[in-house]
């Protein structure tokens, strides 16, 4: 789905010729490798020139190269279609029941896209990563950076400290880490690198820090300057939702599976020191408010 949050994030970003083009591909999506250029540049008042610069914008060498690219995206929605549409996943006729069954077959459809696109080796990888590295440090932006937190407190757990960085201070802190250290990147679309989270991937490549990204299908900068990356479900639309049901589903499934697999690297030790810990916690509480009923 990569192409097609390109072709949103232009029609999004531009008033002209490519946001024409941009909603007449994505209004014939089914269709649009079948058509002619000259039929393209007709029904949307362009030029066969204009066709070739909107491919040009988006990576692309030339139009048929863009189509065949674009082609294959089709196909992959076609065949990857789930029973609920990850972008309106209700509507205002359903009742609440009929939402809860909805979202609750979203999230499953999430989950599976996500495993099926999960393998051993990058697993394997980002785990060692996480566990060579001094500091582990997250850039994303809201929302991704309460899944993040959610994800350091689950680590902190078994003693291990992890950095979710402020966005106003992510430059900064992008500058203060080394190459014995790792950054998490989480950006869905992961192409625009002029601004945040992919604004700092080149000061934390100068500075060799190993990087692991989250983000969505497809070729964009994340993924090419990664060290490993994990394919966050992509059949959302960036701006045409009601919210991130699957993203953050897909997101929050990742990073618990990332910190299961720290966990199991020294599993005895971590389980025997995360009961300790819960135990030592549970009992200053239950002190604490007996006291306070004594008081």
């Amino acid at each position: 789905m990569y192409l097609f949050q390109q072709i949103e994030e232009t029609i999004f970003n531009y008033n002209d010729s490519r946001k024409i083009i941009g909603e007449f591909i994505l209004a014939n999506a089914e269709q649009i490798s079948e058509l002619p250029m000259e039929k393209i540049a007709q029904e949307t008042y362009t030029s066969k020139a204009s066709l070739v610069r909107f491919a040009k914008k988006l990576g692309y060498s030339g139009w048929r190269e863009f189509v065949l690219a674009f082609r294959e995206e089709v196909i992959y929605e076609q065949k990857y279609t789930g029973e609920i549409n990850p972008n309106i996943p209700f509507n205002k006729e359903d009742d609440y029941m009929q939402i809860a069954r909805n979202i609750k077959t979203l999230q499953t459809e999430a989950l599976e896209d996500t495993l099926n696109q999960l393998d051993k080796s990058t697993l394997f990888k980002a785990t060692q990563i996480l566990l060579q590295a001094d500091t582990i440090m997250f850039f994303c932006i809201s929302p991704y950076i309460y899944l993040a937190d959610i994800f350091r407190r689950k680590m902190l757990t078994i003693g291990k400290h992890i950095i979710v960085t402020n966005p106003l201070e992510a430059s900064i802190a992008a500058q203060s880490l080394t190459e014995k250290d790792c950054a998490i990147i989480i950006s869905y679309s992961g192409t625009n690198d002029t601004i945040d989270p992919l604004s700092h991937i080149k000061d934390l490549k100068e500075n060799n820090v190993s990087l692991i990204g989250l983000t969505s299908g497809g070729e964009n900068t994340l993924r090419n300057n990664a060290n490993v990356t994990f394919t966050i479900s992509s059949r959302e639309k960036l701006y045409s939702k009601i919210a991130n049901f699957s993203t953050e589903e897909s997101i929050n499934y990742i990073l618990n599976t990332l910190f299961s697999c720290y966990f199991g690297q020294n599993y005895e030790e971590n389980l025997k020191n995360k009961i300790a810990k819960t135990i030592k916690i549970e009992s200053k509480k239950r002190f604490t408010h007996l006291k306070n009923i004594q008081e």
